[in-house]
């Protein structure tokens, strides 16, 4: 008698199955609604195909459209293999290379026949048509067992020479597996897919743009088309991530950068930012408010030099694994032509190495080395608006949000070991008060030690213990705070804490951190004298809540619109008066408001008030205060606020009062 197999089911459960059964008629013997809804299945933790048998008794969880992210990139990875398989049906000849799926989407690598032009944005439509013909037909899709040969065969048979040269470097003694379309299409993929065409919605998706992009990433070889396109599980998921596309590009920093005169970039300074005076005062009015805050957290701010021995990061062990992101300075002798004068550089035989730092972590253990500390001093909290540079490559820039140099709100704490949870936990009290302060919501994600490291495996358990303990007695390690934990993603040096702020459109984005390290006091030999006399290495906290200005300050233009907090505002209130008559008013309110503090200016140019409120408006202003005979005469104005339809009329008084009251910064409000 053949012995059953035994299917552990999520609920505790156990079904008894026969040889060669599979996830699938695990489903059809619970019910036919299950059957219907199942997309692939998790047998023993692997998300695997409903028709691929089991191999022995097994832990069996089913995966349905509630499991949104599993089964999105099930559906992401067969829109993908649809529109490979569209493509070639429309446009024979064509070549497919490869088609992940993506964050929101997915996309496809195709090269067109040769007697047509590459793919361009008027092939979308026809394209997205044939996809959804494919879904409709409901085709099922297939896992088979191929070997290398065979793969080889077939693709050089059809003249597909990229993919040919793909198979010919597939390992032999892997299973190599090809993924059927009905019985007339086929790709090679490793899956897992859903049981057929037809489970994607045929009205989920769309085509968003194409690019050009190399065969393997290599400028070198053949120039491909890259086809994008999003794909959800029903319309209503693709109609909110369109509309979130809308809202985004309104939002776009860059392009409210422009409109409200704050910065801009040229290429004269590659990925360095023009700060205008309006842009500038936003980022004054953040650095004061930081320092506050920092100051009431007993930093003492430092400022460190721009550049360092590259021995001092060979040490740090940053050179070794961010050389390429490091712009590095030799000493440099002018050489003087002795005709003309003219003088070129040349770097001496013996140059000494320099590098601009791209972090300040190096230059703040080299302040705390300075004396002799005793345990008594700890801890010691040192920060600084350190201006970095990295050398990120040209085509990652991205206004604001990725650029060369940035400032950052950076610190670091030295303190003993018993310190470390006491100091983290307030460090996650103070990021709080600043996120709150700005509107955001957040989560907090512990990212672990990963794959390449310093330090040893007890010091590991010992700094990632240390981060739990500080984010629960912070009362933070909950699902209120989408507490995770993030298995391989911290730094070579030390795990840390993340917080993803949730902006207006529901994007987050990774800002604060910080990150209990006991590698690089050991490499750069800081010490404190301990309670026994001895010598010991401090636990360095690196810490930072806005991550960099430049790019928080894109956040929050992203965040608000354009629609800054009054205290954030550039400008914050424009007095218009509606004839010339009445600009001598209009220059007393701009005084009393200047007086109270308010960052106030007339607008006295001889236009229409309509299209002055317009143009002040687009600018962002979040007040215009609107002045004409009867306001001069009886003391008031007339307040136009921006985001309101209505406007009130205002005593002189209670307009001061409530402007003032608005550019305050929140922290100094109580």
């Amino acid at each position: 008698m053949t012995e059953l197999l035994k299917i552990s089911l999520p609920d505790g459960s156990v079904r008894e199955m026969e040889p060669g059964s599979t996830p699938g008629d695990v489903a059809a013997a619970i019910g036919p609604g299950l059957a219907k809804a199942a997309l692939a299945a998790r047998v023993n933790g692997e998300v695997r195909d409903l028709d691929r048998p089991f191999e022995g008794d097994s832990e069996l969880a089913l995966i349905t459209s509630k499991d949104e992210e599993e089964a999105l990139e099930l559906a992401r990875h067969d829109y993908a293999h649809v529109l490979a398989e569209a493509v070639q049906a429309l446009y024979p000849g064509t070549q497919i290379t490869f088609g992940p799926a993506t964050d929101d989407g997915f996309y496809y690598d195709v090269k067109a026949p040769e007697d047509r032009a590459p793919f361009s944005m008027e092939d979308l439509p026809d394209i997205e048509e044939k996809m959804r013909e494919i879904i409709k037909a409901d085709k099922p899709l297939r896992r088979e067992a191929w070997t290398r040969e065979q793969l080889i065969e077939k693709w050089q048979s059809e003249g597909e020479t990229f993919k040919a040269e793909w198979a010919k470097e597939l390992p032999e003694n892997e299973e190599l597996t090809v993924y059927w379309s009905g019985d007339d299409w086929l790709d090679m993929c490793r899956g897992p897919h859903l049981p057929s065409t037809g489970k994607l919605d045929p009205q989920a998706f769309k085509l968003m743009r194409v690019a050009g992009a190399y065969w393997r990433g290599d400028q070198k070889n053949a120039q491909l088309t890259r086809i994008y396109g999003t794909g959800w599980l029903n319309k209503k998921q693709l109609n909110a991530h369109l509309h979130r596309l809308e809202e985004a590009a309104k939002r776009d920093h860059r392009k409210l950068g422009r409109e409200m005169d704050l910065f801009h970039l040229q290429e004269e300074a590659h990925g360095s930012v023009f700060w205008h005076p309006k842009g500038y005062r936003i980022w004054r009015e953040l650095e004061a408010y930081m320092r506050r805050k920092m100051d009431g957290g007993g930093y003492r701010e430092i400022k460190t030099p721009q550049l360092m021995d590259v021995r001092q990061w060979t040490q740090s062990g940053h050179w070794g694994k961010y050389a390429e992101n490091m712009f590095a300075v030799p000493d440099m002798v002018p050489e003087v032509d002795e005709e003309d004068g003219a003088a070129s550089p040349k770097v001496a035989p013996d140059a000494d190495w320099m590098a601009i730092k791209p972090m300040n972590c190096p230059a703040h253990v080299l302040v705390f080395k300075q004396g002799i500390t005793s345990y008594r001093d700890l801890p010691i909290r040192l920060g600084e608006m350190g201006c970095c540079h990295r050398n990120e490559p040209h085509g990652a820039l991205h206004g604001l949000m990725r650029v060369r140099q940035f400032t950052q709100d950076d610190a670091h704490i030295f303190c003993t070991e018993d310190q470390v949870v006491e100091e983290v936990r307030k460090f996650c009290a103070l990021a709080d008060s600043v996120y709150r302060d700005f509107g955001f919501t957040y989560h907090v994600k512990l990212a672990l030690r990963p794959e390449k490291r310093f330090g040893s495996e007890e010091d590991w358990d010992k700094a990632e213990q240390e981060l739990r303990d500080a984010v629960a007695e912070a009362g933070m390690d909950n699902d209120e705070y989408g507490w995770e934990e993030l298995p391989g993603e911290g730094a070579f040096y030390a795990p840390k804490l993340e917080w993803h702020l949730t902006d207006a459109i529901g994007r987050t984005w990774q800002v604060g951190t910080i990150q209990g390290d006991r590698v690089l006091p050991d490499r750069l030999d800081a010490t404190y004298i301990g309670e026994d006399g001895e010598k010991h290495r401090p636990v360095m906290l690196h810490r930072a809540i806005f991550g960099s200005y430049e790019r928080f300050i894109g956040i929050l233009i992203e965040h608000y619109a354009g629609r800054l907090p009054v205290w954030l505002s550039p400008v914050q209130a424009v007095v218009a008066p509606i004839v010339s008559d009445i600009d001598g008013y209009a220059q007393d309110v701009e005084a009393r408001l200047a007086a109270a503090g308010v960052r106030v200016k007339s607008d006295l140019r001889n236009e229409k008030i309509n299209y002055k409120v317009r143009e002040h408006s687009l600018a962002k202003v979040p007040h215009i205060l609107v002045v004409g005979k009867r306001e001069a005469e009886e003391g008031k104005v007339t307040m136009r606020t921006l985001g309101e339809k209505d406007q009130k009329v205002l005593s002189l008084e209670e307009a001061v009062a409530m402007l003032t009251e608005a550019a305050t910064p929140p922290d100094l409000r109580d």
